[in-house]
């Protein structure tokens, strides 16, 4: 049965939204203003619900538990409790609040009528720990806070901001700016994509990574009006075809990155117009691209003079004569840096000779091509010295024993 205490917490450590919760002003404040009499050992002192304490505590569980087994502990306490904990002692509320007990903080589930120095405080505590946070409906936290919030936990990944009405531009500068881990909105559709086009006409960047919703016509939409686009992000978005990459080759001529991994749909005669239109490319991630041939590849070659990096990691159709093209364009020579190969079966030691005029390649990428030979990539590095070759070759198959017996069970089976 669920309690209540005479403050309105109830008794399973989640609470009705209060209007003062004991927790929000515990929120990790820490040295607070100096003591009048100095009692604390360094005239520092912790702000809890409504008053301040020094250490004082000398209790067994402190001298007999470690502070790594405590923090241990209160790793696997929600906020409130953790709240509560920080409350007993000066220790206590250092372990408490210790950011690595802070990893995903949603205020919608015990108090939304919080004010910006509590996101505040809660940043400078967490730092790089805290990785989900949800400020929904937390009307007085304004662009200041997400400022600082956005410059202490640059690894945040998943922020819901949703009904924040004080935030402005200057929140989502200071999150692209600081947050290069925050995944968009994955139920990003495409009445999203619609209102964007037609309200951002100079977008240049856009991430739909994993927005499985979005369709078609609204990637058409937002090419067709943002024709600034230079880096567009669609990977796994497994619903568009060719008839996206039609749409973007035709109005988006200023793209140099386009990452489109794991759509399996897509097909050479979308590559081919995106290479005759996009001569500005430089980067391309095809991986998991299943359907396309040497065809992509070739028109990559001729027309994208500027290509750095490329990665057809699982196009598994993709042969030696495709990299034959590429090692032969002039991109070859003179920028092609990054070539990833990974899990295309068809690709032999022909292939590593037609690079070796990749003066400036770097790394190659060939795990489990099973048709590489450690001689054609010392034959690779004998012309590229400074190349970074990535394979994995299987260990060698023992060969059988004399009197070709074997075991029945494996070593670890027979000690069972």
């Amino acid at each position: 049965m669920v309690r209540q205490d005479s403050n309105g917490y109830e008794q399973n450590s989640y609470i009705k939204k209060n209007k003062n919760p004991e927790c929000m002003n515990l929120v990790p404040i820490r040295n607070g203003t100096s003591s009048s009499n100095n009692n604390s050992n360094n005239g520092s002192y912790w702000k809890v619900s409504r008053g301040l304490f020094v250490e004082t505590d000398e209790s067994p569980i402190n001298r007999k538990l470690p502070k790594e087994l405590l923090l241990k502990i209160f790793s696997w306490l929600d906020i409130v409790s953790l709240c509560r904990c920080a409350q007993v002692s000066k220790s206590w509320n250092n372990l408490a609040l210790d950011g690595s007990n802070w990893q995903s903080v949603d205020f919608f589930q015990f108090q939304v009528d919080i004010d910006s120095y509590v996101v505040e405080n809660l940043a400078r505590r967490c730092g790089g720990f805290l990785k989900v946070l949800s400020l929904s409906g937390c009307q007085a936290v304004g662009d200041n806070a997400l400022s600082t919030f956005a410059q202490h936990c640059n690894n945040i990944e998943k922020l819901n901001l949703q009904g924040c009405k004080k935030l402005t531009d200057r929140t989502c500068q200071s999150l692209a700016k600081h947050c290069h881990k925050l995944q968009g909105c994955i139920n990003f559709g495409n009445e999203a994509l619609f209102h964007l086009a037609r309200n951002c006409r100079n977008l240049e960047i856009v991430n739909l990574h994993s927005c499985k919703n979005i369709q078609d016509e609204g990637l058409i939409e937002l090419s067709e009006r943002c024709a600034k686009l230079r880096y567009i992000c669609i990977s796994n978005c497994n619903n568009l075809t060719d008839q996206s990459l039609i749409a973007i080759a035709n109005n988006c001529i200023n793209l140099q990155t386009f990452e489109c991994a794991g759509l399996s749909q897509l097909t050479d005669a979308g590559f081919q117009a995106l290479a005759r239109s996009c001569h500005k490319l430089e980067r391309m991630d095809l991986e998991e691209c299943v359907l396309i041939t040497d065809h992509t590849v070739t028109q990559l070659a001729f027309h994208c003079p500027y290509l750095e990096s490329l990665s057809l990691s699982h196009c598994e159709l993709i042969t030696d004569e495709g990299i034959r093209h590429l090692g032969a364009a002039s991109c070859a020579s003179e920028f092609l840096t990054v070539l990833e190969l990974d899990n295309c079966p068809l690709i032999t030691d022909l292939s590593l000779h037609h690079l070796i005029n990749c003066h400036n390649l770097q790394r190659i990428e060939l795990y489990d091509c099973q048709l590489i030979t450690r001689a054609g990539i010392r034959r690779l590095r004998n012309h590229l010295p400074n190349v970074r070759v990535h394979a994995y070759f299987a260990p060698v198959t023992p060969p059988p024993s004399a009197n070709n017996s074997r075991q029945r069970f494996c070593r670890c089976c027979n000690l069972l």
